[in-house]
């Protein structure tokens, strides 16, 4: 009989996944359109509606909806933790939005709109590092023991139900275009992609 996954282990990897896209957003930023612009904002659209469609649409919810709600009644200590989190959850949705329109403007309007969108870059992946690493430190170890057999069985079909693909679930079709552009399209450690032609990045659009 196949083990039933543990949700907390696909949290820690979705971070994983997530993790590793938000890290990659900076260099790419630093390194510029060069001479693909057009390759260069799609890569960033493709990668930032990835946040906005796994993490923010579909991991923020099992936690808020499943898993905080059993913490809260077994370990009532934690509410301070969970409030901050569900806090975060509230706020994350509106900030990736805020940087898809900066990203527009940026690649519509010229290189004067790209400090505003790489200081947003840049408080959002702070912001959302150090969610993680809250809730990897401060929660999940109190979860993993706290909750009963029956708690992780339960989670764990619910968590591996609509898993992050980049994370190990099951690859959706109506998804795959999008996963296929980032991964193809997007130089590494993201992606395979070979590094966008030149560096220059003033004027760039």
């Amino acid at each position: 009989m196949k083990q039933m996954p543990s949700a907390l282990q696909i949290i820690r990897d979705e971070h994983r996944a997530v993790a590793a896209v938000l890290r990659s957003l900076q260099p790419l930023i630093r390194q510029g359109p060069g001479d693909e612009p057009g390759r260069f904002f799609d890569i960033l659209r493709a990668m930032l509606f990835y946040i906005d469609e796994f993490p923010e649409q579909r991991h923020h919810p099992k936690e808020s909806n499943l898993l905080f709600p059993k913490l809260a009644r077994l370990a009532p200590e934690l509410m301070p933790v969970i409030q901050r989190l569900e806090d975060d959850h509230m706020q994350g949705e509106g900030q990736v939005r805020a940087l898809q329109h900066l990203l527009l403007a940026w690649e519509l309007i010229g290189a004067s709109r790209q400090p505003a969108f790489s200081a947003a870059v840049k408080e959002y992946v702070d912001f959302y590092l150090d969610h993680m690493r809250i809730e990897e430190t401060e929660l999940l170890p109190v979860a993993e023991r706290v909750l009963s057999q029956q708690d992780k069985d339960e989670l764990g079909r619910a968590f591996e139900a609509d898993r992050d693909p980049l994370a190990g679930g099951q690859r959706d079709p109506n998804y795959e275009p999008l996963f296929t552009r980032i991964v193809l399209a997007a130089p590494a450690p993201v992606g395979v992609g070979p590094e966008l032609a030149g560096t220059a990045m003033a004027g760039a659009r």
